[in-house]
């Protein structure tokens, strides 16, 4: 029961590593609150994993999210971990070019939604959360990054950019929140087998873990578990670190 007594939040918490998460936490003592753009997918999660509460969010709306922290606060009476999973994928290659032509870009619609809920999500959940946990003299704050955020990936412009954007984040309010208390760390997933993951063909899958040192991809649990360490008092003098979670993986080009 490391997290026995704790309150908890979760972005994204429908499906994949948020959904893993939550059900991690919850085994471990916590008062579960996730949230998700996906209301119907939220509520069947909270029912079926007997979660304190769901809420539909839009972390990319400010407002939004203060709304859901301001009554989360209210209702628990305290924050004491943010789980800034919630995430979206519009891959594609900055140009194709062909005979000298170019032919494709990414869309700037596809940049702007990835920056919206990757970046500025997290941005959104933890200032509003921030003044919660200063008041209480304590908390965790735990951002979704990725191994594509440390290595880089082709066709991946857009994500890569939130991803890294989320690890300097972390070094930044690790610095500026420490002195209230407050940790703040990041997880760097490799490949997972989420549901998104699960609709690829099997030869990519395959490729993808012939890149796995372990000869596995990762289950949503397997990231859960790093967030439950990172979150728990066993974890209580680490901050700023990034930690991969990711079989060994070897990026190649």
């Amino acid at each position: 029961m490391r997290l026995d007594g704790k309150v908890a939040l979760i972005t994204g918490g429908a499906a994949g590593i948020g959904k893993a998460t939550a059900q991690r936490f919850q085994e471990e003592g916590a008062t579960v609150v996730i949230c998700d753009v996906n209301e119907e997918a939220g509520e069947a999660v909270a029912r079926e994993l007997n979660l304190a509460a769901f809420y539909m969010v839009n972390v990319a709306d400010r407002q939004d999210v203060q709304r859901w922290i301001d009554d989360v606060a209210a209702r628990f009476d305290r924050i004491d971990v943010l789980v800034n999973n919630a995430g979206v994928l519009r891959d594609g290659r900055l140009v194709v070019v062909k005979d000298g032509e170019l032919v494709k870009q990414m869309p700037e619609v596809d940049w702007d939604l990835v920056i919206g809920v990757n970046l500025k999500g997290v941005f959104n959940c933890t200032q509003a959360v921030a003044p919660v946990m200063i008041r209480q003299g304590s908390g965790v704050i735990l951002n979704a990054s990725s191994i594509v955020g440390l290595d880089g990936n082709f066709g991946q412009t857009n994500y890569v950019a939130t991803k890294a954007g989320v690890i300097g984040l972390t070094k930044v309010w690790a610095r500026e929140l420490g002195r209230y208390g407050v940790r703040v760390n990041a997880i760097a997933p490799g490949f997972t087998l989420t549901e998104m993951v699960l609709q690829m063909p099997e030869k990519v899958l395959a490729d993808m873990v012939s890149h796995v040192p372990l000869g596995r991809m990762g289950q949503p649990r397997d990231i859960a578990n790093g967030y439950l360490f990172l979150a728990s008092d066993e974890a209580s003098y680490i901050s700023g670190v990034v930690l991969r979670v990711d079989g060994g993986i070897v990026v190649g080009t």
